[in-house]
């Protein structure tokens, strides 16, 4: 037998095959790489996307190049690969957050710790090796899972399968924490159609399963064969059409947060309350807590107050921090300064002496932190060093502090609502004589600065410091510091019990307040305990948080608080009630009635009249009071303040408009999509009443987009909007709500001049 002579394949087709090879390789390397690009949506730099992107390549092209080999060789020559670039990847991360240690104690830490600082960490993510470790991991085994399958199995459909929930779990864990990935997702797909579209590399044309059978049975094989690929389609359209609608509601629903799954980072009651150790420092005042070294700041301005925490829950027994804190890295996210306040870096140096806990003292408010790992609550400003301090920790924080515009404070306003409850609320409980007490200096002072004060004032004029004063700033512990006598203990205490009477005064008087722990150093080198202290702040309309100071003066002698407070007794003692005054009269009263007969008053038809038709008055006056209050503030959004004020005010009538037609929208939607949602709403009303057409002259629902336009110019353009374009706003707004308006019946057009909801409604 003559063996026929083996064809070496020409250039061009070596070349044509290869070409044929790439196409799925690159799909699968771009659906892996792009899960890397959707994830570093959340990350504060770059790092972590191209990690990613190299974790696809490596993987796909370890895969590649061992396709000649067994396919038991693939998985530990690639977990190999995987390892190594693991390892340069840690490392890159580490370099990038300036994490302290060798190679190996980062990677046994990262491998600690993965998974939950992941899901704790505060967004920006800060690429560290802990925040890589599994996104990068996961890439790997994605590529090299999808190679193995595309390529050695030629199932390239079924190699797409980890690709894709590599990149559906980079979208659960982004949640809605970034904006829809609406471009990666097209790529996405069409880099998978792509791939599967591609020739594979059979050469010649495909053979005809049913070549060599007789007609008859090709033809009942062909027959099977479309009544298989038509009870598929049929399958597919099925699916689509059931779950089109559910797939479609879920569109403008707000992603799940997997975060809110995982506890975040937790601290003990002493770094949750850390005022309580005030009055051990006092005892212990030569103590050293911390070397401090400052560069930065204003001339002139001394050495910066160091805040240890700010203290914003009271519940009348206990203050404390209440903070959520995420895992953050070097850069933390950065607060707006108050629009009048006067902003100045601070760079400190400090090492930990024998200060304990988690509590990382920084000078308010820290931007940037090198040398330690720490959590964050930007609420608070709160930092904490998850592993705990310990001596000879040093670490660098770079700060921005805020001074306020002293000018700006004796006729500053002091917000309220709901987003300053939690510093304006009232434990139950106060005890009768400091409600009485926060009234008396209230009621003497009207403006906001002049109660906090006043408050100061008092605090300093009348009690004393003492270093061995008891801790405690419970309500009955603060009743016993202001009213207590001074022969058994009363009236004095430590900076503790100055700051708690003050932010709890503060709050009986309507004054937002809050306390802070901290340190006033000397100067630079050593912070001692005598150096600790609390003081509180008060917040202010466009001023922020101003500290106070209720401590005495040295050498100062406080006065008795009775010269200054002397609560008045709620009724007179019998000996001082008033003997009455009338002279008698001249006419005897007349006589009772006797039971059972009339009396000569006013039948039960008259006093049914009456009871009604006073109802009906008072009925009316309500809603005429309601009317007249709903007309003054749109005259008040309308006509008062600077023009951008007034374009604002006229958008509060459009989405008042919109919440009185019953379609709502949320305060996280741009003005354009608002937009979007008013015409519609215009639409669906106007429909739903066709013959209640709109009037000549009514406006279209495209004009709210003009007035979008006017919102954002006003917003990001503060000062260039005109009086004209303001009135324009105004008529825009007026002509939408009346339009929406004149949409619905009889009754909920009169319902709508009188509902009292935009009186209430946040705006």
């Amino acid at each position: 037998m003559v063996t026929p002579p083996r064809v070496e394949p020409s250039a061009d087709g070596r070349v044509a095959r290869a070409l044929r090879a790439v196409p799925v390789p690159a799909a699968l390397i771009v659906l892996v790489a792009l899960s890397g690009v959707v994830l570093g949506r959340v990350y504060a730099d770059p790092l972590l996307t191209r990690l990613m992107a190299g974790a696809a390549v490596g993987s796909v092209l370890v895969s590649v190049a061992a396709r000649r080999l067994p396919s038991w060789l693939v998985a530990p020559l690639s977990v190999a690969a995987l390892a190594g670039w693991t390892l340069l990847s840690l490392r890159l991360a580490a370099a990038h957050a300036a994490l302290p240690g060798g190679l190996g104690e980062v990677a046994a830490d990262a491998a600690r710790n993965a998974i939950p600082r992941l899901l704790t960490a505060m967004i920006p993510v800060e690429p560290a090796p802990d925040t890589v470790l599994v996104p990068v991991v996961a890439a790997w085994l994605a590529g090299l899972t999808a190679a193995e399958v595309a390529l050695r199995a030629g199932r390239v459909l079924l190699g797409y399968l980890p690709p894709a929930l590599l990149y559906a779990g980079a979208l659960y864990v982004v949640g809605p924490n970034a904006d829809p990935a609406i471009g990666p997702t097209v790529l996405f797909a069409a880099v998978a159609a792509a791939g599967l579209a591609t020739p594979g590399r059979r050469d010649g044309p495909a053979p005809d399963p049913v070549a060599g059978l007789s007609p008859a049975v090709r033809a009942a094989v062909r027959l099977r064969l479309v009544a298989a690929s038509a009870a598929g389609l049929a399958v597919v359209v099925a699916l689509a059409a059931l779950l089109a609608p559910v797939v479609a509601a879920q569109v403008d629903e707000r992603p799940v947060d997997p975060r809110r799954y995982v506890e975040p980072p937790r601290v003990e009651s002493l770094d949750e309350n850390p005022l309580i150790r005030i009055s051990g420092w006092a005892l212990n005042p030569d103590q050293r807590l911390l070397d401090v070294r400052t560069s930065g700041g204003a001339a002139g301005d001394g050495s910066p107050r160091i805040r240890l925490a700010v203290l914003s829950d009271y519940d009348g027994v206990t203050w404390r921090v209440g903070a959520t804190y995420r895992n953050a890295g070097r850069i933390l996210p950065a607060a707006e300064p108050a629009p009048n306040a006067a902003t100045d870096e601070v760079r400190q140096e400090i090492t930990v002496g024998d200060l304990t806990g988690r509590l990382l003292p920084a000078v308010p408010t820290p931007r940037e932190v090198t040398g330690a790992r720490v959590a964050y609550d930007p609420a608070t400003g709160t930092l904490i060093r998850p592993e705990g301090l310990a001596p000879g920790l040093r670490y660098e924080v770079s700060s921005v502090r805020e001074r306020p515009d002293a000018n700006l404070l004796p006729t500053a306003n002091v917000p309220a609502g709901d987003e300053v409850a939690r510093v304006l609320r009232v434990a139950d409980g106060a005890p009768e004589p400091v409600r009485r007490l926060a009234t008396q200096l209230a009621e003497s002072n009207g403006a906001p600065y002049a109660r906090a004060d006043a408050i100061a004032t008092f605090l300093a004029e009348h009690y004393r410091v003492t270093a061995d004063a008891p801790s405690g700033h419970a309500y009955p512990n603060l009743a016993f510091f202001l009213f207590g006598p001074r022969n058994g203990g009363g009236q004095r205490g430590t900076s503790e019990q100055f700051a708690a009477a003050f932010a709890v005064l503060g709050r009986l008087a309507g004054l937002p307040t809050r306390v802070v722990v901290g340190f006033e150093p000397k100067g630079d080198g050593p912070v001692r305990a005598a150096d600790a202290y609390a003081w509180p702040e008060v917040l202010f309309d466009g001023v922020g948080w101003v500290p106070f100071d209720p401590m005495p003066r040295p050498d100062s002698e406080p006065r008795p608080v009775e010269e200054d407070f002397r609560p008045q007794p709620e009724d007179p003692p019998p000996s001082e009630v008033p003997a009455p005054t009338e002279e008698p009269s001249a006419t005897p009263p007349a006589a009772a009635p006797a039971p059972g007969r009339s009396g000569g008053g006013l039948g039960t038809p008259v006093l049914v009249g009456g009871g009604a038709g006073g109802l009906l008055l008072v009925v009316g006056a309500v809603l005429a009071v309601l009317v007249a209050m709903r007309r003054r503030l749109t005259r008040s959004r309308l006509d008062a303040g600077d023009p951008g004020e007034r374009v604002a005010g006229a958008w509060r009538e459009l989405t008042d408009a919109l919440r009185l037609a019953g379609h709502p929208v949320g305060p996280d939607l741009a003005a354009a999509e608002v937009a979007e949602r008013a015409r519609r709403t215009l639409a669906e009303a106007r429909a739903a009443r066709p013959g209640e057409g709109a009037a000549s002259g009514d406006p279209d629902g495209a004009v709210v987009d003009e007035l979008a336009g006017l919102l954002n110019q006003a917003g990001f353009a503060p000062g260039s909007v005109t009086p004209e374009q303001a009135e324009r706003a105004a008529r825009l707004s007026a002509g939408f709500a009346d339009a929406l308006r004149a949409a619905r019946s009889r009754w909920r057009q009169v319902l709508w001049t009188v509902h009292p909801g935009p009186l209430r409604w946040r705006r």
